[in-house]
């Protein structure tokens, strides 16, 4: 969640509007304004306050950045995963007709003058 969405997201929980935060958190509109549309970027120290004013705490976790996600979606290149599904595949048995056989059509698809529905089939 970028800075942009978080401060946005406190604000409206908070039932706060952009002046009475802004006034709240001692910054102005335009720039609370700024940072909740992503125009520019608050310093870890105003992000915090501009929280703690609308009710909220600032968490920080850190993470282990060596299989990277978003949400439940993996989100490596997509050539990984393409080696990766191929190396599975080619564990699985295979098994191959010699020729190709294609369906013979035994009907007629032709309209009879009983019915000028051309959608309608006669055998």
């Amino acid at each position: 969640m970028n800075a942009a969405h978080l401060l946005r997201t406190a604000r409206r929980r908070a039932g706060y509007s952009l002046r009475e935060l802004a006034e709240l958190a001692g910054t102005s509109y335009s720039t609370l304004s700024d940072y909740e549309r992503g125009a520019k970027v608050p310093a870890l120290d105003t992000m915090t306050r501009v929280l703690n004013a609308a009710g909220f705490a600032l968490e920080v976790t850190l993470a282990d950045n060596s299989a990277p996600t978003r949400g439940d979606r993996d989100v490596r290149p997509r050539g990984e995963q393409l080696a990766e599904v191929l190396e599975l595949a080619e564990q699985f048995p295979t098994r191959h007709a010699r020729h190709l056989q294609y369906p013979i059509l035994q009907q007629s698809m032709r309209a009879t003058p009983q019915t000028a529905d051309p959608h309608v089939v006669h055998a």
